[in-house]
């Protein structure tokens, strides 16, 4: 069953205004199928790291003349060239929607596409599933929440599976159907094949075994401060490696950064980034937890709770025209807020929870942070968890579901 994706209203109306849409996201969230279901006449080619595909290295210009528009070219990672070749294409014909390109490989791709087809192209960023999108609702509380943060977002997404379950299964489209018995041997599958191909194509790796250890090292460490000085420690790699495998990472969407918030206070503040694997699925099977039931209890929960929900956030917030600048913060004594939402001139402190009713006790991060700026002690803060209903802790904090919808409290009952 086909669902429905949040970002297909702006890859329509980039198709119907630009020459080339770019698709970027790491491999298997859907953008083959996607770019697909949206275009379904058109001609499609994948592309290959070892064949050259209808001579599309050999002679990319031959082989983008010899094929009809529009045309998908999927994993264009793999045919660098070709980029050029698009370009002096749309050059002679600049009518919208005629490439539809996605690639696994973010900065290999954007950094040829931004020098190439300036202006010619619309670059869209696809992850795995929102959690809406997994219920077959393609909409989203957060736009509608930082427009009008007076009320919280009430609805609730019927969810296929339990809160742990979701988060053990993670947010990729094909571990939403498979059968329970096998979704750790997906996600193995998934790190297997990503090391072999993406990896492979992007580093000049001598041992491959212990890159794969340096995974589930990383995975281990998610929703934490990243100091890279010291990540390769434990496994004997000096920091100039360690730093290379994390944007080699990066680079192919499997591990994402939240950078610390910097106010205006003189605060003694933590400077280091906060690391996300880019699934929470790729984490319990990296932590080899073998079932929802043992998710709940492991010492781990909080940190995967954490990094589903704020990659939900993060996701959410693609199908923004004005994106919010997302942070988190520490101060030197240890207050944390998972993130700061900078919108519309207001600052918005998030929090992720894995208890089912938080209380005002949990949100001493959101106190501390505003009692550090107090200039935004007002702006709305939500507290996201596994709660039934959307609740009022505070004048200005709300807890919310964390499948919550795009309704308020008030549209609920309409009169």
């Amino acid at each position: 069953m086909y669902h429905e994706r949040i970002i297909t209203g702006r890859l329509q109306a980039a198709l119907a205004a630009v020459p080339v849409v770019v698709v970027v996201g790491a491999r298997q969230v859907g953008k083959s199928t996607l770019m697909r279901h949206l275009r379904p006449q058109a001609a499609a080619v994948t592309f290959d790291p070892v064949q050259d595909i209808a001579q599309a290295r050999s002679d990319p210009d031959l082989f983008l003349a010899s094929q009809p528009r529009p045309l998908i070219l999927d994993e264009i990672q793999y045919v660098p060239d070709l980029v050029a070749a698009v370009k002096r294409a749309v050059d002679r014909d600049r009518s919208p929607g005629q490439y539809l390109i996605t690639g696994s490989q973010q900065w290999q791709v954007m950094a040829r596409l931004t020098e190439s087809l300036a202006g010619r192209a619309l670059i869209l960023d696809l992850e795995g599933f929102t959690i809406g999108e997994i219920a077959s609702q393609a909409q989203t509380w957060l736009p509608q929440w930082l427009d009008d943060p007076k009320a919280p977002p009430a609805g609730l997404v019927p969810p296929p599976y339990s809160f742990a379950e979701q988060l053990w299964r993670g947010f990729l489209p094909e571990a939403q159907t498979l059968p329970a018995q096998l979704i750790s041997d997906f996600h193995r599958s998934y790190q297997a094949t990503y090391v072999e191909r993406d990896v492979r194509q992007m580093a000049a790796l001598s041992d491959w075994g212990l890159f794969g250890r340096f995974v589930r090292l990383l995975s281990a460490l998610t929703a934490q401060e990243i100091n890279r000085a010291q990540l390769g420690r434990e496994l004997g790699i000096n920091p100039q490696t360690a730093a290379a495998w994390v944007e080699t990472l990066r680079a192919t969407c499997q591990w994402h950064e939240v950078e610390p918030f910097h106010g205006n206070t003189l605060k003694r503040l933590s400077r280091k980034p906060k690391g996300y694997a880019a699934d929470s699925g790729q984490v319990c099977a990296s932590l080899a937890i073998p079932s929802p039931q043992a998710l709940v209890d492991h010492p781990s929960w909080g940190a995967i709770v954490e990094t589903a929900l704020v990659g939900d956030i993060r996701r959410q917030t693609q199908i923004m025209a004005t994106r919010p600048q997302i942070s988190h913060w520490r101060s030197h004594g240890g207050a944390e807020v998972d993130l700061i939402l900078a919108y519309n001139g207001r600052l918005h402190p998030i929090e992720m929870k894995g208890n089912s009713h938080p209380t005002r006790a949990d949100m001493r991060g959101i106190t501390a942070w505003r009692s550090t700026y107090p200039d935004h002690a007002q702006d709305p803060a939500l507290i996201l968890a596994p709660v039934a209903a959307a609740y009022q802790i505070a004048d200005t904090c709300w807890v919310i579901p964390w499948n919550a919808t795009v309704a308020h409290p008030t549209d609920q009952n309409p009169v």
